[in-house]
């Protein structure tokens, strides 16, 4: 049995957590003289349903490995992460077939990699093909909604898609969202161009998760309406956002947790496969991407366009209480329990019996930042 002191995450208080084969077999709250400042904080560890690889390795990539698959899984641990999904974007239906292929035999070879993919999520290639929209997301592949297509991706996954993203105006949407919610798939949408019947008839048929909302949007939008309002006005969608400082102004941020409440907010840092590479421009599948210095990546010749973030989901969560004022315990939720429950998944909590799952961190609270210690799981 091993023990350990922290704050916890959601109220500050100070314990001692008992850990055995695994799990948490006691959590005592504690009296001390010692100033707190200086004791790191506890939490569920981070879930992050957006992640589309690290250090150069991307899942959607027709070449990758299963030993990437697990450097990949491996980086985001450092990260405090301990369980994600995996996320393929619009590619070739050869690419896709690979990837979720490949995130497969990895996690039939190492159990904890089974464990820590949580599932997986297509994210594309039924969107908008809209410059804007569709964001860096290459126009080659984009295409209609096929169900045979998606049958034959989650089959190579071994049947591990728990999680898709289409815009709500593709051909074919509503009937495939529809079949998709009907096979206990969560449906986000995202990367759309669509109206306000649209985006209605999508819900109606199942969508629940607005992806990344703020971003993969046309660069001007209409005062109103326009489909910001349609999505933060349902109350049947929860969106997730990238609160890395970087893809929303604060202001955006503050006023969709206003809108939604902390409670039906979820964070992603949707980590690009350049996250945790060095500034520079690198080819990709999808074309030249720049990573910026101060933790951007933007298709590369122009600073506008970003093609998903470099900086990862411990960097969301304390930005979003810089940004919005929300509670640590509040944005560490955002980043675990919210997002699981949402896709039907278990989440770790701090009580004897449940799993250790758990990451400690320090948190500057003026500063935002939350500084990672140590990830561990059962």
């Amino acid at each position: 049995m091993t023990s350990f002191t922290a704050r916890r995450y959601d109220s500050g208080e100070p314990v001692r957590i008992a850990l055995q084969n695994g799990r948490i077999t006691d959590v005592e709250p504690i009296w001390t003289r010692e100033p707190l400042e200086d004791w790191p904080w506890v939490a569920p560890a981070f879930f992050d349903l957006q992640i589309n690889g690290y250090g150069g390795v991307w899942f959607a990539d027709e070449k990758l490995t299963v030993e990437q698959v697990l450097e990949v899984l491996a980086g985001y641990r450092t990260h405090g992460v301990g369980r994600l999904f995996p996320t393929l974007i619009t590619s070739s239906r050869k690419a896709l077939e690979h990837g979720f292929r490949t995130v497969r035999a990895a996690c039939e070879k190492e159990a904890w990699a089974d464990r820590m993919v949580a599932g997986c999520h297509l994210e594309g290639p039924y969107i908008s093909d809209q410059d804007g929209p569709r964001g860096a997301h290459p126009v080659q592949h984009v295409r209609p909604c096929d169900w045979s297509e998606f049958e034959a991706l989650n089959a190579a996954s071994g049947g591990r898609i728990r999680l898709v993203t289409v815009a709500a105006e593709a051909v074919g949407a509503a009937e495939f969202i529809r079949r998709a919610s009907d096979a206990g798939i969560l449906v986000a949408l995202g990367h759309q161009a669509a109206d306000a019947a649209q985006i209605r008839a999508a819900v109606d048929a199942g969508a629940r998760l607005s992806t990344h909302l703020g971003n993969g949007a046309a660069g001007m939008l209409k005062r109103h309406p326009n489909f910001l309002w349609d999505q933060l006005a349902d109350d049947r969608l929860i969106p997730s956002v990238i609160s890395d400082g970087h893809h929303l102004p604060d202001a955006v941020l503050k006023t969709f947790v206003a809108a939604k409440s902390p409670e039906r907010v979820v964070i992603t840092c949707d980590a690009s496969g350049l996250a945790g590479m060095p500034p520079g421009v690198y080819p990709t599948a999808f074309g030249p991407f720049e990573v910026v210095d101060d933790g951007r990546i933007v298709v590369a010749g122009q600073r506008t366009l970003l093609a998903g973030s470099a900086l990862t989901t411990e960097v969301c969560v304390g930005h979003m209480v810089k940004a919005t004022g929300v509670t640590l315990g509040q944005a560490c939720d955002m980043a675990g329990r919210i997002p699981l429950r949402l896709c039907g998944l278990d989440a770790p909590r701090l009580i004897a019996g449940a799993a250790a799952d758990l990451v400690l961190f320090g948190f500057e609270a003026g500063a935002g930042k939350l500084t990672i210690d140590k990830l561990m799981t059962a």
